[in-house]
């Protein structure tokens, strides 16, 4: 992205980018309340980053969002991070400060929202995360912080697995598990709470889906995917199918926004408005 020109103030960076909502809920929300910015999803090549980074930094971007599979390794790119950021080991929103980039991380502040809206309680609970990613240490976080009985992260990546573990172990212990242990049907059973933060199952490859043996999942379990393109997974349509309480990332996805918004704006951001600026879009 070297030497293109930029006029945009806001935007959200990922690769690929097309399954992406942000810029309609963020533009809707900046239209609402007269601001003179725009917010434009562009494309990221992982070996691009770093460039685009020193860009913003020369042009009149705010700020931006950041998103699959970006999160982590911008990191190493900006001038600061917020505790939050450097906790979870992983940045979904960037300030720019004339010229100084500080990265923070409002995805454990959107998980959380929707579970207290509901007032689903986590203390004391049993939760079950799929996936070892970025997004998979904010909801480590966030359940931390309220004090749930235990955490399993179930992924494919030993290494990343690792990586959580040592990341959390002077806050919480984690236990870790491959797909394929065979104690995983175990946590099921138990799970009060089984999020998925992987994209299995994300536009446009609907198909996909976390593996799970539905057989062994308690019914009461909150089952809460992430992925809000679709806003209905087929992950979501199988935990419906066996009985359980189901819960998509829309949610998540504007209360993250709302609080990067304010980062960005100074303003609060207009929660309804940029709901209905979701509605039909696909």
């Amino acid at each position: 992205m070297r030497g293109m020109v930029l006029v945009k103030d806001l935007g959200i960076i990922g690769y690929p980018i097309g399954y992406s909502m942000s810029s309609h809920m963020h533009n809707a929300a900046i239209h609402a309340l007269g601001l003179d910015y725009t917010y434009v999803a562009m494309a990221v090549k992982p070996e691009d980053v770093k460039s685009v980074v020193i860009d913003f930094k020369t042009m009149k971007f705010r700020g931006f969002n950041v998103t699959i599979p970006h999160k982590i390794a911008i990191m190493k790119y900006l001038d600061e991070l917020d505790q939050s950021a450097k906790v979870i080991g992983a940045v979904n929103t960037v300030v720019n400060d004339d010229g100084k980039m500080t990265g923070y991380n409002t995805d454990y502040i959107g998980f959380l929202a929707p579970l207290k809206n509901m007032e689903f309680s986590m203390h004391d609970k049993h939760a079950l995360v799929l996936g070892a990613g970025g997004v998979a240490r904010a909801v480590v976080w966030g359940l931390i912080g309220e004090k749930v009985k235990t955490i399993t992260v179930i992924g494919r990546n030993m290494e990343k697995l690792n990586t959580i573990h040592n990341q959390f172990k002077e806050y919480f212990e984690i236990e870790i598990m491959d797909w394929n242990d065979a104690q995983y049907a175990e946590r099921c059973k138990t799970a009060d709470i089984i999020v998925n933060t992987t994209p299995l199952g994300m536009y446009p490859k609907f198909d996909d889906c976390p593996p799970i043996d539905w057989f062994c999942v308690n019914k009461n379990a909150l089952v809460y995917d992430l992925i809000y393109n679709p806003k209905r997974t087929k992950f979501l349509d199988l935990a419906e199918k066996n009985g359980n309480p189901i819960l998509n990332g829309e949610n998540m996805l504007v209360e993250q926004g709302a609080a990067a918004f304010k980062m960005w704006t100074s303003q609060d951001a207009p929660i309804q408005v940029m709901h209905e600026a979701l509605k039909g879009v696909k």
